[in-house]
């Protein structure tokens, strides 16, 4: 048997993209012989996977998973919209959810490295892979959030899993009915206005300094502003800042199902507090959209057709 050292394992690696350690047992189960190890990677469908570890996944889904007041949110991504309307597809994606759900992982990493729920013989990244040998795209466990609170949680999917939403908050009358139509109609509200903090207070004070920089040239670079006095300017760079920071900001936007085209979703939460007997806190809010941030593959049938002939 030959020995089974780190550049024999990094050697196997740079041939078929598979995983470090899935390199190394793959050579131990075959005593080191490079071609049977190989072999061995693609009968497991981990060097299938590797082949597709260059292309481009931004499509796929957003799921979601409530367990009373556990819940998880996850997105997976594929390569096209068709496997992400895919029945096996959309069913491994709950599958990862359930797995997330039962986790102690923090990282993708760490999920990746845990037996695989519905077969432990199989570690997370493992069942990826033949996942991928099956469907014949790559595919990518991206990101996940989890949530176990003492207050209230609720979960919203938007468009078929376009978008996901997870709302976490602090009350005691989570189990109230209008609480809880009231964290799912602000779940909504965060689908389709992206707010990037819950209130004022979470802005980091360098965003606020940047924004009043920008502001600032762009009044001195103005004729006509920025001949007006020093405290006219000042007042000026803090208004559009407030305002800025109320489109940003959850709790100061105008609720979207304000009857008045006024009140704030802090308003509408203090009313329901009210209602419900307990204050409503936003304690966080989790929004995941499918590929956001990820580079979208140009499509173009006739020239890939063209290129393969």
């Amino acid at each position: 048997m030959a020995a089974i050292t780190a550049a024999l394992v990094k050697e196997l690696r740079e041939m078929t993209g598979a995983g470090m350690m899935d390199c190394k047992k793959a050579l131990s189960a075959t005593d080191g012989d490079m071609e049977k190890a190989v072999e061995f990677l693609r009968e497991k469908g981990l060097a299938a996977a590797a082949k597709k570890a260059g292309r481009i996944a931004a499509e796929g889904l957003v799921t979601a998973k409530l367990d009373g007041k556990k819940a998880v949110l996850v997105e997976v991504n594929s390569e096209t919209d068709f496997v992400a309307k895919n029945a096996e597809f959309q069913q491994y994606v709950s599958d990862v959810a359930d797995q997330v759900m039962k986790s102690g992982a923090a990282t993708i990493e760490e999920l990746l490295a845990e037996p695989w729920a519905l077969d432990p013989s199989l570690t997370v990244e493992q069942e990826l892979s033949e996942k991928i040998a099956r469907i014949g795209e790559k595919l990518s466990i991206r990101r996940f959030a989890k949530v176990e609170t003492s207050g209230a949680v609720v979960t919203y999917i938007h468009g078929g899993g376009r978008i996901g939403v997870l709302v976490e908050a602090d009350t005691d009358a989570a189990d109230s009915a209008e609480v809880k139509e009231a964290l799912k109609n602000v779940a909504m509200q965060i689908a389709a206005l992206r707010p990037q903090y819950v209130s004022r207070a979470d802005v980091p004070g360098d965003f606020i300094e940047k924004e009043t920089e920008i502001l600032r040239a762009q009044i001195m670079n103005d004729p006509k502003e920025s001949q007006k006095p020093e405290k006219v300017i000042n007042g000026m760079i803090e208004g559009r800042v407030s305002k800025e920071l109320k489109e940003i900001c959850l709790l100061d936007q105008v609720y979207v199902k304000a009857e008045d085209g006024k009140q704030t979703v802090a308003k509408y939460l203090e009313q329901v507090g009210k209602e419900a007997g307990s204050p409503v806190s936003i304690k966080r809010f989790v929004r995941f959209e499918t590929g956001e941030g990820l580079e979208k593959k140009n499509e173009d049938f006739a020239a890939e057709v063209a290129a393969q002939l």
